[in-house]
């Protein structure tokens, strides 16, 4: 009698363990599965800020540089074809895509957040904006993302008020974007003119226009005007370079043929005429 009731206790203890084991077992998993959703949902917030705000301020001095010079070319070819100036498109490529680091520019080469909208037949991702997981255009390369914002504005006949405008004024040309709906951030059109006069953007409409005069004062540009050369510091780019020796980005790859925007220190750079 007494080794059954022995063995019924140590049954039932065996039991109770069970039951606790899977009581804790299933405790854990939602508290899990929360924890996983709310780091999915700040990343994915992290992500909506820099793909839609400004870089900041500490990383804006070369990352900016070095996106102009990257695409004010193709903003000029975009403002001699289309009419957009090309301070603007750059203002809102560097807004709108953090400086080519947010999220939608890496992923899908979209600079200017151009959701896919009725008749989309490219490539897509989904990205959370306004609403969660929307549609946003995708592209090959970012130069196409630039041709597809002239062609937004273009066609669309909301924004035909713009083209009214002098293309020499940026400040009429954010707040008609603004106007015509392309944001719902109030500071936008703030937001494009502090870029453009931080970075003197409207030099390159001046270019494209053709102005004997320019508008782009540079506070460094030495008092010996006649130096030819200059050397490479820490910090340098090609675009920093430009504004202080007062000449285009263009101007300084030919005369010491780069290919691209990659310098050393210590390098060596004709800045007054080219090399014999």
């Amino acid at each position: 009698m007494y080794h059954k009731i022995t063995t019924l206790c140590v049954i039932c203890l065996v039991l109770l363990s069970s039951c606790r084991a899977k009581k804790n077992t299933i405790i854990a998993t939602p508290t899990n599965t929360t924890t996983q959703s709310s780091m999915s949902g700040a990343q994915q917030g992290a992500a909506k800020k820099l793909a839609t705000a400004p870089v900041a301020k500490k990383k804006y001095t070369n990352v900016v540089e070095e996106y102009i010079v990257q695409f004010s070319e193709i903003a000029m070819q975009e403002m001699k074809q289309y009419g957009i100036p090309a301070s603007i498109t750059l203002a809102q490529g560097i807004l709108e895509s953090g400086a080519g680091q947010g999220t939608l520019s890496v992923r899908a080469n979209n600079h200017f957040g151009i959701k896919c909208h009725t008749g989309w037949q490219g490539d897509f991702v989904h990205h959370d904006d306004d609403q969660d997981q929307e549609c946003f255009r995708k592209y090959v390369d970012a130069k196409y993302s630039y041709r597809d914002h002239s062609l937004f504005l273009t066609t669309r006949g909301r924004y035909s008020s713009l083209f009214d405008l002098s293309q020499k004024d940026y400040k009429g040309w954010a707040k008609g974007l603004k106007k015509a709906g392309y944001a719902t951030d109030p500071k936008y059109p703030d937001k494009l003119i502090s870029i453009i006069e931080r970075y003197q953007l409207e030099d390159f409409d001046t270019q494209v226009l053709g102005s004997k005069k320019s508008r782009r004062k540079s506070k460094n540009k030495p008092n010996n005007v006649s130096v030819k050369t200059y050397t490479v510091t820490k910090g340098d780019t090609l675009y920093s370079i430009s504004r202080r020796f007062d000449i285009s980005v263009e101007d300084l790859k030919s005369f010491n043929k780069l290919k691209d925007t990659t310098l050393s220190i210590g390098q060596e750079l004709y800045v007054k005429g080219s090399k014999k």
